[in-house]
This record gives C-alpha cells, sequence and structure tokens, in this order.
C-alpha cells in the first residue's frame, strides 16, 4: 500500500505541472508490475483492444486461475492529469481473489491527442472486455469501473455518458457492443473544468499551458464548448449507474468541491451515490477502511447483479 499512496501523490504532482513528478511518476511506475505477481492469479498482459493509426491501445487482464464464471469485471483507468501513467500498476487487482476479474487499461494522453478521445479510447476498451466476454469468462452485464484523479474524470464520464454518440466515437469498432458500466468508484476526479479554478485563480482559465489546457487542445476560455463537454456534471442524468465517490478533505490539487459537485447532480437526479470524504487526506489515501468501502461498493452493486441475473 505504501506504493500505492507514491504513485497517487506523484500523479498530483503532475497535475500541479511539476516536470520533475512527471518522470519521478514514470520511474515509480516501472517499478510497480512486480507487485502484481499475486498467488491464484493468471494475467494476460498488453492485449491490443483497438489501434488508432499506429498507436496501440493495450489492457492488462488478471483472472483467477480457479472460479465459478462468468466473472463480475472490474475496469482500472489509471490517473496522471492526462499527461502520464499507464496501466501497469492496477490496485483492483486485489479484487481477484474476491470473486472479480480485473483489468487495467492504457488510454491515449493529451500529448498524442486532446479530448474527447481519452474517453473515446475507455469506451472503445469496455465495449472489447464485453465483445470477448464468453472467451475470458467475464459477465458482460456487470461491468465495473474505478480510477484516480485523471482516471477519476475517465471514470465519471463512463458513468455520465452512456449512449452519448459524440463521446462514444468508433474507436477499435465493436459498437454492436455498448459500452454502458454498472458501477463507477471515482477517486478525487475532476467534475466541472469551469468552475475547478476559484474566483481567485480566475487567470487560469485563459492559460494554455496547464494539464487541463494539454486535456481541452488550449485555454479552458477558448475550448468552452469542449470543456463542458469534458466535464462529468454536464451529462447526469436519471439513467446514470450507482456511484461511490472519494476525495481527501486536504486535497491541494483537485478541489473536494469537485466531488461535492457531482454528488449534489447526481443525488439531485435520483442516483444511488455516496460521498465517502477521508478526512485528513489529500489527493490520495490508503488503508483497511479505505479498501473496505471499496470492497461492498462494488459488492452490492456488480455482485447483486450477478445474483439477480442468476434467479
Amino acid at each position: 500500500m505504501k506504493t500505492h499512496l507514491i504513485v497517487f501523490l506523484t500523479a498530483a504532482l503532475i497535475l500541479a505541472g511539476s516536470s520533475p513528478a512527471f518522470a519521478q511518476a514514470n520511474k515509480a511506475e516501472k517499478g510497480q508490475t512486480q507487485n502484481q505477481q499475486l498467488p491464484n492469479i493468471q494475467s494476460h498482459r498488453d492485449i491490443e483492444y483497438a489501434r488508432v493509426g499506429d498507436h496501440r491501445l493495450l489492457l492488462d487482464l488478471y483472472l483467477p486461475k480457479k472460479s465459478e464464471k462468468p466473472l463480475p469485471l472490474i475496469v482500472w483507468v489509471h490517473g496522471g492529469a492526462w499527461i502520464g501513467g499507464n496501466k501497469k500498476w492496477c490496485p483492483a487487482v486485489r479484487m481477484v481473489t474476491k470473486g472479480y476479474a480485473a483489468a487495467s487499461i492504457n488510454y491515449r494522453l493529451s500529448p498524442v491527442a486532446a479530448f474527447p478521445a481519452q474517453i473515446h479510447d475507455c469506451k472503445a476498451a469496455v465495449r472489447w472486455l464485453r465483445a470477448n466476454a464468453g472467451k475470458y469468462g467475464l459477465d458482460p452485464d456487470c461491468i465495473g469501473v474505478w480510477g484516480g484523479s485523471a482516471g477519476g474524470h475517465l471514470v465519471a464520464l463512463l458513468g455520465t455518458t452512456a449512449g452519448n454518440k459524440e463521446l462514444e466515437g468508433t474507436v477499435g469498432g465493436n459498437l454492436q457492443y455498448s459500452s454502458t458500466v454498472q458501477a463507477v468508484c471515482d477517486w478525487f476526479g475532476p467534475a466541472d473544468f469551469l468552475t475547478f479554478f476559484p474566483p481567485s485563480k480566475k487567470n487560469e482559465l485563459d492559460s494554455t499551458t496547464s494539464v487541463i489546457a494539454k486535456l481541452l487542445g488550449g485555454s479552458i476560455n477558448e475550448k468552452k464548448e469542449n470543456a463542458i463537454l469534458a466535464s462529468p456534471t454536464s451529462h447526469v442524468s436519471k439513467d446514470d449507474c450507482p456511484f461511490l465517490i472519494m476525495h481527501g478533505d486536504k486535497d491541494m490539487i483537485v478541489p473536494l468541491s469537485q466531488s461535492q459537485e457531482l454528488y449534489d447532480k447526481l443525488k439531485s437526479a435520483g442516483i444511488d451515490v455516496k460521498l465517502h470524504v477521508v478526512k485528513g487526506a489529500g489527493h490520495g489515501f490508503k488503508g483497511t477502511e479505505i479498501d473496505k468501502i471499496v470492497d461492498e461498493f462494488f459488492d452490492k452493486h456488480l455482485k447483486k447483479i450477478k445474483r439477480e441475473t442468476s434467479k
């Protein structure tokens, strides 16, 4: 769990625009792969789920060596301010020992392509996993997503944009399959780019060098329509899946108000949503209590579907 916190903290510095932190995060993530070798788990690495030009989009899939199938699936979407990070470190791997399959995906980063490329790729990954559910023993009706920071932003979009053609894209094909997900665990992800900066930092709306500007392809003021399109709060509806939102009350990178705003909109729409504020935590947290909250959330919403389907 120590490395768990290191990656989130380095990702936090990336979000603040620190290039030394970017290098540190890359170095830290290179050491994560060895931590995925857990007993009784089989891994399928570097599966190509789509290709955009010469750019291969890859995922890792983790399965129990022995289990009852089909398995509910949890897809991890990494953070890194949309400019860094990769699929190598996947906290969802521990869920494989609890009756789940887990996947960890790469997506195009903002130096490669601006938004909506990132969500197009995430949706393509979900469609691919659904299309190949039979091959790997997955339950296509029980797919949850989980991500932190930039990954939290992307999983929140997955949970709020089902059926949105503009954000669906055509990456990887498999368009006969749905990219809808059944549960979202969002860890301190940005939710509304128009309200991200407080009035005291109004000049940031014109910045063309921030990581948000790099994601949008220009400053927030220049790319206001794209900023709205990229904001999960813009897409909330009564048809959204259940959400667990977790955020530290000392987060100096992504304001807690972002998660509060998303929670309020989901709650107003009648969605089953929980906001858990981690007291004293910054942009990252760990611990058995945190794990327990995540476990209970996915058990309630993914295993419940499985039980009801089996009936």
